[in-house]
C-alpha cells in the first residue's frame, strides 16, 4: 500500500477486501470515473455571527425571544393529558404520511443539497422507506426490498445516494437517475454483512458506507460496486453510534459494551481503544451516543446513565468528565460546535434535558427542556450553525439559539413519540425540520 500524503483520505484511495464480489468492479479501488462530483467540506466553524448576538456569555435561561408568533398556541398549548392526546395544535407546513397506518417513522434525513424539488428520505416499522417532497409531502419514491423495519436512512454526502439499513440485515442503496431532475431513482445494489444494521454514516467526501450492526461489528462498503473494503471487528455488544470525522481520516464507534474505538479505515486493527476498564473514561450503561468536533481532534461521549465524557482522540486522554443530566437518564444525542471561537457541546437525555457545556472550562452555561425525554438532537448546517433542533416523547420539537439559550420555535403537530428528526437548509435561507413520529408521520416545518 502506498504511502498516502498528510491531506484527506479520499474513498478512491480505500482497498477492497473483496476482490472477488460480483459487482463490476473488482480493482481493489474506486475508479475516478465513478465519482462524478465530490462537494468539497464547507468551513461551517468560522462563520460570522451577527454582531449582537455574539455575546460571550449565555443568558442561561429557557425561553427567551420567540422568532415567530405560533398560530393559537403558547408554548405547550394543544397537547392535552388524554391518552389519544387530545386535540393537537399542528403548525407545520407540510406532511409527509407515506408509511402504513400504524406503523412508526424510525428515521428520517434530509437531502444535503435541497434540490428541487427539496427531498427527504423517511424509514419505518413496515419495512418500506420513501423519498418523498418536502414541500408537498408527496412520495417520490418507495423503496422497497426490506423483509424488516428500516431504522436507518442516509444520503450520501453529494446526495446521488441514498442507503437504508433495516433490522433484516440489509443494506440496500439507491442511485439518481441522470443529470436533469431529482424525481428518477433506481435501485443500484443490496449490500450483505451484518445481521441487524443499528447505524450508517458515509463518508464525508465520497461514496463510501459505513454501518453497525448488532453483532458488534462494523461494515464498510464501497459504491458503486458495492466491494466490502473492512469488517471491524473489537467491539463486544451492540453498534450503538458510529461516524467519520469531519477530515475523513478516522471512523470512530461506540457499543453497548461502554467501549468506543477509533480506526483508520484503511486498516482493521484499531488506533485507539477507550475501554470501560478506564476509571476516568467508563460510562455505566454502555455508550449510548458519539460526536466529533469540527476539527476531528475531540469527541463527545454520552453514557446510558447520564455521563458525559470529551476526550482527545489523538492521545487518548479523557479532557473532561461532565454529570448534568439525572442519573440513570441516558445521553440520547451530542453535538459538536463552536461559538465566536469556544468550542461547545450540547448533550440530550431521556431526562428531558439538553445541558450546553462550554468544552475549555467544563462549564454547564444553559440547560434546554421538554417536558419528556429528548430522543434526537441536530445541529443546522451554516449559515445557521449556531441553531439546534430537539425531538422529544412529548411529541414535540423546538428549535433554539446555542448563543444565548433562547426558544426561537415550538413545533407541534406530530401525536406521538417523536424518533428522530433532521434540518436542513429551505429557501431563501430558511431553516427546515422535518420529523420522524410514531404515529407514522413525517411533519415540515419551515422558520
Amino acid at each position: 500500500m502506498s504511502d498516502l500524503p498528510p491531506s484527506l483520505i479520499h474513498p478512491e484511495e480505500l482497498p477492497s477486501s473483496n476482490p472477488e464480489d460480483d459487482g463490476e468492479d473488482n480493482n481493489n479501488q474506486i475508479d475516478q470515473d465513478d465519482i462524478e462530483e465530490i462537494i468539497e467540506e464547507e468551513d461551517d466553524g468560522d462563520f460570522p455571527m451577527d454582531g449582537e448576538d455574539e455575546d460571550d456569555e449565555f443568558a442561561g435561561q429557557e425561553g427567551g425571544m420567540i422568532m415567530e408568533e405560533m398560530e393559537g398556541a403558547e408554548e405547550g398549548e394543544g397537547l392535552e393529558e388524554e391518552e389519544d392526546m387530545g386535540p393537537v395544535v399542528d403548525n407545520s407546513s407540510m406532511q409527509a404520511t407515506l408509511h402504513r397506518d400504524g406503523s412508526s417513522v424510525f428515521e428520517v434525513a434530509l437531502h444535503p443539497l435541497h434540490p428541487s424539488p427539496p427531498l427527504a428520505v423517511s424509514g419505518g416499522e413496515d419495512d418500506l422507506a420513501f423519498l418523498f417532497d418536502t414541500t408537498t409531502g408527496k412520495e417520490v419514491v418507495r423503496l422497497s426490498g426490506h423483509t424488516d423495519s428500516v431504522v436507518a436512512v442516509s444520503f450520501s454526502s453529494d446526495g446521488e445516494l441514498v442507503a437504508t439499513g433495516g433490522m433484516d440485515g440489509r443494506v440496500r442503496i439507491w442511485r439518481r437517475v441522470g443529470k436533469t431532475d431529482w424525481n428518477t431513482w433506481e435501485f443500484l445494489t443490496s449490500l450483505q454483512g451484518p445481521d441487524e444494521v443499528t447505524c450508517m454514516a458515509w463518508h464525508p467526501k465520497g461514496p463510501v458506507l459505513a454501518a453497525g450492526a448488532n453483532d458488534s461489528t462494523v461494515w464498510m462498503w464501497q459504491l458503486p460496486s458495492g466491494n466490502t473494503m473492512q469488517v471491524f471487528a473489537g467491539h463486544t455488544d451492540a453498534i450503538t453510534a458510529i461516524t467519520f470525522t469531519p477530515d475523513g481520516k478516522r471512523l470512530l464507534t461506540s457499543s453497548s459494551d461502554a467501549s468506543m474505538i477509533l480506526w483508520d479505515p484503511r486498516s482493521s486493527s484499531p488506533v485507539q481503544n477507550f475501554k470501560p476498564t478506564d476509571d476516568r473514561f467508563s460510562l455505566e450503561d454502555g455508550i449510548t451516543s458519539i460526536a466529533v468536533h469540527p476539527n476531528s481532534q475531540l469527541a463527545a461521549v454520552g453514557g446510558g446513565a447520564g455521563g458525559l465524557r470529551v476526550v482527545n482522540l489523538a492521545t487518548g486522554r479523557v479532557v473532561s468528565a461532565l454529570q448534568g443530566h439525572e442519573k440513570g437518564d441516558s445521553v440520547e444525542a451530542v453535538v459538536f460546535l463552536e461559538i465566536a471561537g469556544n468550542g461547545v457541546v450540547v448533550s440530550a437525555g431521556t431526562d428531558g434535558k439538553a445541558c450546553v457545556w462550554d468544552v475549555t472550562t467544563s462549564r454547564l452555561r444553559a440547560t434546554l427542556k421538554h417536558d419528556q425525554a429528548i430522543t434526537s438532537l441536530r445541529l443546522h448546517p451554516a449559515p445557521l450553525a449556531h441553531l439546534i433542533t430537539t425531538a422529544s416523547v412529548d411529541a414535540t420539537l423546538k428549535t433554539w439559539d446555542v448563543r444565548n439559550g433562547a426558544l426561537l420555535a415550538h413545533h407541534t403537530g406530530n401525536r406521538g413519540i417523536i424518533n428522530g428528526c433532521d434540518v436542513g437548509r429551505g429557501k431563501e435561507g430558511r431553516a427546515v425540520v422535518v420529523s420522524a413520529g410514531d404515529d407514522g408521520a413525517s411533519l415540515i416545518w419551515e422558520i
